[in-house]
């Protein structure tokens, strides 16, 4: 028995890295994935990474997968990509909203058109998929759930006054981190009445070694012994769309901290743990 058996699940951003490791893990666990991003094919882009290598990965080790190219940065290309799974299998029992988009850029030298995209990804589209869902987990009598994909750039650097080397480029992509969190929960708030439906998110508790974080410099390489190994936020998101909904609706967590609270691993280390999180982990 796995623990999304017969569930349809939609992860967007399922070409590479941790969208790549959850839809891989929820496969494994019995649900049916669609897979969402703008790479189809290798060599589409500069990254490696696609969602044919995502689904032909899950088809080898025996589940079920389908791929959908779409642009999520547009109500149209959401639409789409929420079209295409149900025609593949039927309404959504979970949503996996792991997209992002960031350009490591100072503020004083920001494009408006940039700016915009990136909350389109990272904000918008969360939002309209979310709600676009609502109405199949409504009239759902199983467990859903819909789990955001956070990140630690979330909490911001405080304040002043600021003393050592000055890191430019995070603050948008922290923006938009923020602005999810706090839809995370607001939504969650909205729908604690229907019973049946949990809303989260989570961050990775270190550094999660990428084909993106490493191109960013945020790693050393795939191999990066500080780093996180993807099957933490893969495992972290499976928790929080599978567990009790009364101990995980409205959750802002860290993936080692979700993790050891209920016994999935031991020696927890991180963000929540080792230094605290965002303001919203902590309410």
């Amino acid at each position: 028995m796995g623990k999304l058996d017969g569930k349809h699940v939609v992860v967007t951003g399922a070409s590479r890295g941790i969208g790549q490791a959850i839809a891989e893990l929820f496969a494994k666990e019995g649900g049916k994935i669609v897979c969402a991003a703008r790479t189809l094919n290798e060599g589409d882009h500069m990254l490696e990474g696609s969602l044919s290598r995502t689904v032909q990965s899950i088809q080898d080790s025996g589940g079920e997968a389908t791929a959908v190219a779409c642009d999520i940065s547009e109500e149209e290309g959401c639409e789409q990509l929420l079209e295409a799974a149900r025609a593949a299998y039927g309404p959504v029992d979970v949503l996996v909203n792991n997209a992002a988009l960031n350009y490591y850029i100072p503020i004083a030298d920001y494009q408006t058109n940039r700016w915009l995209r990136c909350f389109k990804i990272n904000v918008h589209a969360p939002f309209i998929l979310s709600r676009n869902v609502l109405p199949d987990m409504k009239a759902s009598d199983g467990h859903c759930a819909i789990v955001n994909i956070s990140s630690g750039a979330a909490i911001g650097p405080g304040r002043g006054p600021y003393e050592g080397v000055l890191r430019h480029g995070g603050t948008m992509y922290g923006a938009t981190k923020a602005a999810l969190e706090r839809f995370t929960q607001g939504l969650a708030e909205e729908v604690a009445e229907c019973g049946n439906i949990a809303v989260s998110a989570v961050s990775p508790s270190r550094v999660v070694p990428t084909p993106g974080t490493v191109h960013h410099k945020l790693v050393e390489g795939m191999e990066d012994p500080k780093g996180e190994p993807p099957s933490y936020m893969a495992d972290s998101a499976l928790l929080l769309a599978t567990e009790d909904i009364a101990k995980i609706n409205g959750r802002v967590t860290y993936s080692q901290v979700i993790l050891s609270e209920f016994g999935w691993i031991e020696n927890p280390v991180g963000r929540g743990i080792d230094s605290r999180g965002s303001g919203y982990s902590e309410i």
